[in-house]
């Protein structure tokens, strides 16, 4: 019985044909493979200058700089919304080796904005945001959460500034409540305050201050007692 060889399933032809063409220069739209097509500069056969790519699945369109077929530089990242059958612009700012990177703004909806410093496509170094609940968070983040010194504003008016690590109150800080008429300045662990002081704060002004007046602190040294209680959350 004879038998009969298989062929070899490579790559489609026009694979081939697209690794031998070597593209300089400002060129006309080129198309992928797979659809996606870029319209700009090339370098050694690299998107490589000013350029435009969409992406046929997604419909994704990044208008920008680019180095040696990676975003790098400034650019901006838009994402089709099918229904209103228009783009969203989702980022602007700078680009590094394919990922957000420099300062930029990135528009998780309408009313939820970040505008600051990125490092590898998370949110790192100084920066500002704006959430959908109304709070606003103005400080010093890394690796996307709030981290060194920073300063949140409460949609219902509370405020709290001072230290942070991953995300939560960590440190000195000081938080004042609007609503009570309220003023508290401490020492927190994981978001949780562990020592400090809790004092009245302009409670004739405020509309609805709380029922009753903070006591005097009657020890003789107040200020040890939240030394050596700070210190054992600093060992």
């Amino acid at each position: 019985m004879p038998y009969l060889k298989k062929p070899k399933m490579g790559k489609p032809l026009m694979s081939f044909w697209d690794r031998k063409t070597q593209k300089n220069g400002l060129r006309h739209t080129v198309f992928a493979p797979n659809g996606d097509k870029y319209t700009g500069e090339w370098q050694d056969n690299k998107r490589h200058g000013k350029g435009t790519q969409v992406w046929l699945k997604t419909g994704d369109i990044y208008d920008g700089d680019w180095k040696y077929g990676k975003c790098d530089g400034y650019g901006t990242y838009s994402k089709l919304n099918a229904e209103a059958n228009q783009y969203v612009r989702l980022y602007c700012g700078g680009w590094k080796n394919g990922k957000k990177h420099g300062y930029g703004t990135h528009y998780y909806s309408e009313s939820a904005i970040y505008e600051g410093e990125w490092k590898n496509d998370q949110r790192s170094g100084r920066g500002i945001m704006y959430y959908e609940n109304g709070d606003i968070y103005d400080g010093e983040w890394s690796k996307d959460k709030h981290h060194g010194i920073g300063m949140i504003h409460v949609s219902n008016g509370n405020r709290y500034e001072g230290s942070w690590k991953d995300g939560k109150k960590n440190g000195d800080g000081t938080f004042l409540y609007q609503d009570r008429a309220q003023l508290y300045k401490g020492f927190w662990v994981d978001g949780i305050a562990k020592c400090g002081t809790l004092s009245n704060f302009c409670r004739d002004v405020k509309p609805n201050p709380s029922k009753y007046h903070i006591p005097k602190v009657q020890l003789l040294d107040a200020k040890s007692v939240l030394m050596q209680t700070k210190s054992f959350y600093t060992k």
